[in-house]
């Protein structure tokens, strides 16, 4: 092993720190960690060393515009920039000036984390944090994709484990194995349930081994390690959870089984925690949590189509090129059922080239990005789509209150309820305008338990059919956040707190000061003695 790791227990060395500096920084992650069922399992004694930190410190719930959507979420947490300024918000985007389609990546997104702004004087060792891209040359490790959530099988290199410096990534295969790559199955049945509880409680502790490893012998100045088993015990469990969650079936098998993943990255993050030293500060944060939900991707589609925002292709462009005449020889079930054994960078592809050929876009005023729960809708802008027909200003807002409108008419027959939850204006709440990559409007549906084949506006009936991928979890738009530390005052709980001003407040931690990109501040009530001077 190379000189990161192959020091002797009890020979800790703390690189480069006197008496009168600043303890480490330690960011311990429930990757997706639901904010309601930690207080709750805090409250009934599950998490004793979240428990800990909250009595010692203080915590609070994060909310922000950020949290809105999962994807790009540590993105902004752990950089400090805002959406409308690293543009990520889903794994499919547009191809900024087309109808083009594209799989986007975390790690692709020219967004430094923190601690790669901090130059080469201070040690990291990070583990796992999503979406984050690897800083050559920084001192100390930094692993990625070594054991982290997946809801699909990627061959794209961006997905698959990294490290830096590059030499480590084989050598701690040597010691703890292959990376165990566990997906996400919304069809598992009981035995392939009690398989994925089984692995996901190993993995915790083998990612809890790794870490202790990395950090023996000499202390980093900065530990970020996040646990994504959080994540896919969520999804795999969730309709078993019958705690907090409310609608788990009483006494089955599995009913404790998200909890038992939560208490295992407890149980890990105290045996991390106690070998650092007391002068650390630290902080635990999930990213957002979890609930009900079933796909709504097929109703979105299906909306911008029968209200007439988006205009069906004429019949001869419809008709040409191989890949019309594939569809239309191959019966849609024989596709689905080839389709399943591409890989997921070609399906993708293949849906791409799908979406340009789905509308007349010279016809079109409004059209969905193809996703599968959150909604997103943009306007057929001139001057920013290569076809837009809808003018800036009056009649780019006169678009966007009808849609708004017709989508908060829409019913879910089965509730009898309106099934949109909120609409909500890109520009507006991440202060941006005609932004070539976001979305227009960002549409959450509600919350329910059912799947909704079809809901029902005044002028017609919606439908989508069921799709393959059928998961009754997707998530909320709030996260925990509790920190205790010997720079940290003890409060208790706190008021919510906006996930920008995370990393303005990290960096003080560290002595240093925001860049002029981060739209957050410095928590100031967390301190003790005030912020440390840059």
């Amino acid at each position: 092993m190379n000189s990161l790791s192959n020091r002797p227990a009890g020979k800790r060395k703390d690189r480069g720190r006197d008496n009168n500096s600043p303890g480490p920084l330690v960011i311990l992650a429930f990757d997706s960690g639901d904010p309601t069922l930690l207080q709750h399992w805090v409250e009934q004694g599950h998490l004793p060393v979240v428990s800990s930190l909250m009595e010692r410190g203080c915590w609070a719930e994060t909310s922000s515009p950020e949290l809105l959507l999962e994807h790009g979420a540590w993105l902004s947490i752990f950089s400090g920039i805002s959406r409308c300024d690293h543009g990520y918000y889903y794994f499919r985007q547009l191809v900024p000036g087309s109808y083009e389609l594209r799989l986007t990546y975390g790690p692709e997104i020219n967004t430094l984390p923190f601690w790669g702004l901090l130059g080469n004087d201070k040690r990291v060792v990070v583990v796992d944090v999503h979406d984050m891209r690897l800083i050559p040359d920084l001192p100390g490790a930094q692993i990625a994709n070594w054991a982290v959530h997946r809801g699909y099988v990627s061959r794209a290199p961006v997905d698959q484990p990294r490290s830096e410096p590059r030499e480590l990534l084989e050598q701690i295969s040597q010691s703890f194995g292959k990376p165990q790559q566990i997906i996400e199955n919304p069809e598992a049945d009981l035995d392939q349930n009690r398989r994925f509880h089984r692995d996901l409680l190993a993995r915790v502790q083998k990612k809890g081994s790794l870490c202790r490893h990395l950090i023996e012998g000499e202390t980093p100045e900065i530990l970020v390690v996040s646990f994504g088993e959080s994540h896919t015990a969520g999804h795999q469990f969730w309709k078993f959870c019958g705690d907090a969650a409310g609608h788990g079936r009483n006494g089955h098998e599995l009913g404790d089984a998200m909890r038992d993943v939560y208490q295992a990255i407890d149980r890990e993050m105290g045996l991390l925690l106690s070998q650092m030293p007391t002068s650390a500060n630290v902080f635990i944060l999930s990213s957002i949590g979890l609930a009900d939900h079933y796909p709504t991707g097929g109703l979105m589609a299906a909306f911008c189509r029968e209200l007439g925002y988006q205009a069906s292709p004429l019949p001869k462009a419809a008709s040409s090129g191989p890949m019309a005449i594939a569809r239309r020889l191959v019966p849609e079930s024989w596709r689905t059922a080839l389709s399943k054994n591409f890989s997921r960078e070609t399906r993708e592809q293949l849906f791409a080239k799908q979406f340009c050929v789905s509308a007349d876009w010279s016809r079109t005023t409004a059209f969905a990005i193809p996703s599968m729960y959150t909604g997103f809708l943009r306007v057929n802008l001139r001057g920013r789509e290569p076809q837009g027909v809808v003018e800036p200003g009056r009649d780019y807002q006169s678009v966007i209150e009808s849609l708004e409108n017709d989508l908060h008419q829409l019913i879910d027959p089965q509730t009898g309820q309106p099934a949109i939850e909120k609409v909500v204006r890109s520009r507006e709440v991440y202060g941006c305008n005609d932004s070539e990559i976001l979305p227009d409007l960002i549409v959450h549906w509600k919350s329910c338990t059912h799947f909704i084949d079809h809901v029902v506006h005044p002028k017609t009936k919606i439908i989508q059919k069921r799709p393959e991928f059928l998961r009754d979890s997707e998530h909320s738009s709030r996260g925990f956040f509790a920190a205790a530390g010997p720079a940290i005052r003890a409060r208790g709980r706190i008021a919510d707190v906006e996930v920008l001003d995370l990393v303005p407040t990290f960096l003080s931690f560290l002595g240093r000061s925001k860049s002029e990109q981060m739209k957050g501040d410095v928590i100031t009530e967390l301190f003790q003695s005030g912020p440390v001077s840059a």
